[in-house]
């Protein structure tokens, strides 16, 4: 028989998400460099042409047979000159014309007498552009020839082609491919080390299980601390009962057995007046009203009889409710007045909504995002850790189709879950 595929650890989904972001970020810079690269040669060859361009315009020799009136001396005089700057310059053509735009010097003899291929400006002023001529598309700049009056006496074009570009381009690219390949080589190990790091924490297990562990860790946590002070309040009480019943004190005895039996009976009703009670969310009410009693806090619990059972398993039930509670109980230790109030009622018969209140001093708005958030915490680090309660809170409701909120006056947490029919019949 085929099982189904095991899913990914989390340790494994780490390394992948570190890696998939390393190889996205290498890829955004490569890309950058290309176009920047672009640009670079763009931007070299018109500045190259410009200056080519304007160093020819400004020689003696091309302003004095430019001044001429005989066009075929001036070729002679010209062409020489001009192959020679072509081939110093690694340009693809330089072209000298008259004031019309006729061609004076051209690297194709053939082409000599005709007319610029290109934009001859109304004005006298330099003038760069991207023009196809007999060479092909290419990068070129024309500037005016004045003779030594100031005259306008004709024009000096020097271009490179757009496939001179490219071979420069391409000869650049390796760098920007090398610098990819470092980013992607450190993305890898930065991702191998983040893996190793999660393995350790969290082993070979999927990133559902971990989440399942550590509101198993939180359950059993508080649901301990609970039950601690409960035995704890029974201890006590039972003790003072053994001591007066020892001293002859009889009623005094029975009294304080009689309210310890009333007040713990009291919260089973409420429990257990439900139509799906749940067992270790009792539980933890009942421990947690003698941790609340040893801390000096009023403990109120309201259950409606309606209110349904949620479609949370007991371990996500306790390390909601439990870390809720806690929480509250840290903020109305610090409260003059210290109390704590959980409400479970149904705000319809497919949702149950919980809701503790205290009296402490409330999350300021600007706040009520960051204290979800894993690792942040107002209190200082214990043993145990801070800063995972209400993040795993957030983290259950969520997976379980549930909203959490903060209100205020006084200062609440409302979870609102679907009801576990609500969530059979989904």
């Amino acid at each position: 028989m085929l099982g189904g595929s095991r899913p990914r650890s989390a340790a494994s989904r780490v390394f992948l998400v570190v890696l998939g972001a390393s190889v996205l970020i290498a890829g955004l810079v490569t890309a950058f460099l290309v176009i920047e690269t672009q640009r670079a040669v763009r931007v070299e060859a018109e500045r190259v042409t410009a200056t080519t361009a304007s160093t020819i315009a400004l020689a003696p020799d091309v302003r004095s047979a430019l001044a001429g009136a005989d066009t075929a001396a001036a070729t002679r005089v010209l062409e020489p000159f001009a192959l020679d700057v072509l081939d110093e310059a690694s340009l693809d053509f330089v072209t000298i014309m008259t004031i019309d735009g006729v061609r004076i010097t051209h690297p194709d003899p053939s082409e000599i007498g005709e007319r610029y291929l290109g934009t001859v400006p109304d004005a006298i002023h330099p003038h760069t552009e991207v023009f196809t001529g007999t060479l092909g598309p290419s990068v070129r700049t024309i500037v005016p020839v004045l003779d030594d009056a100031g005259a306008h006496v004709g024009w000096v074009a020097a271009g490179v082609t757009t496939e001179s570009i490219s071979e420069t381009l391409l000869r650049r690219l390796p760098l920007s491919f090398a610098i990819t390949a470092v980013l992607v080589a450190v993305g890898a190990f930065g991702a191998w080390l983040a893996r190793r790091v999660t393995r350790r924490i969290t082993g070979d297990l999927p990133p559902g299980q971990v989440r399942d562990a550590v509101s198993s860790y939180e359950s059993i946590r508080t649901l301990g601390e609970a039950l601690r002070a409960q035995t704890h309040e029974h201890g006590n009480r039972m003790h003072t009962a053994v001591a007066l019943l020892e001293l002859g004190r009889t009623e005094e005895a029975v009294g304080i057995l009689t309210e310890t039996s009333r007040q713990s009976q009291s919260l089973v009703d409420q429990v257990t007046a439900r139509r799906h009670g749940d067992p270790a969310v009792g539980a933890l009410l009942l421990g947690k009203a003698s941790q609340a009693k040893e801390r000096g806090i009023d403990w109120r619990v309201r259950i409606e009889p309606g209110a349904p059972r949620s479609g949370l398993s007991a371990v996500d039930s306790v390390a909601v409710l439990g870390n809720l509670i806690d929480n509250a109980m840290d903020a109305a230790s610090a409260a003059p007045e210290r109390w704590v109030e959980v409400v479970l009622r149904s705000s319809s018969p497919d949702a149950l909504v919980v809701e503790v209140s205290d009296s402490g001093e409330g999350v300021p708005p600007e706040l009520r995002e960051s204290v979800f958030q894993h690792g942040y915490s107002t209190k200082p680090a214990g043993v145990e850790g801070r800063g995972v309660g209400l993040a795993l809170v957030r983290s259950v409701v969520a997976e379980a189709r549930g909203t959490v909120e903060i209100l205020d006056d006084p200062t609440t947490f409302r979870v609102t879950l679907p009801a576990a029919s609500a969530r059979r019949r989904a």
